[in-house]
């Protein structure tokens, strides 16, 4: 169902440009007016008739455009694209472990990452996936 709003959408943003890009502007631009005429339409229905497909085409853009968006909070189920990946979160520590105080920065660092004993100055890699 998704699918196919969002294909209705796009083709509802596509045909959008196209209307508004028709429309007859101050400077003449691509617009189908230009001269008097004689057709079964004149220049004043022309315009009133894009107007109305302008108006509509705007409105279904911005139904279709709530519509993704119900769709898009109904899949996040309130999780976040970190717990997604599979790392587990980091555990809080409290300022009671240390009196207060803040932990020196070779407390913070881990093991082998050349801020502590043993440690070298090589740059962290990032873990495999093996």
């Amino acid at each position: 169902m998704e699918n196919v709003v969002l294909i209705i959408h796009l083709i509802l943003a596509l045909s959008l440009i196209g209307v508004v890009l028709l429309q007859r502007s101050e400077g003449g631009g691509l617009g189908m007016g230009g001269g008097g005429g004689g057709g079964v339409m004149s220049s004043r229905g022309a315009a009133t008739a894009l107007g109305k497909l302008t108006w509509a085409f705007a409105i279904a853009f911005i139904a279709t455009s709530l519509t993704l968006t119900i769709f898009a909070a109904q899949d996040s189920t309130g999780s976040s694209v970190v717990d997604r990946l599979g790392v587990p979160a980091p555990a809080a520590e409290d300022g009671a472990e240390t009196g207060g105080q803040q932990a020196p920065a070779d407390d913070l660092l881990p093991p082998g990452s050349g801020g502590g004993e043993g440690g070298s100055d090589a740059p962290l890699a990032p873990p495999r996936a093996d």
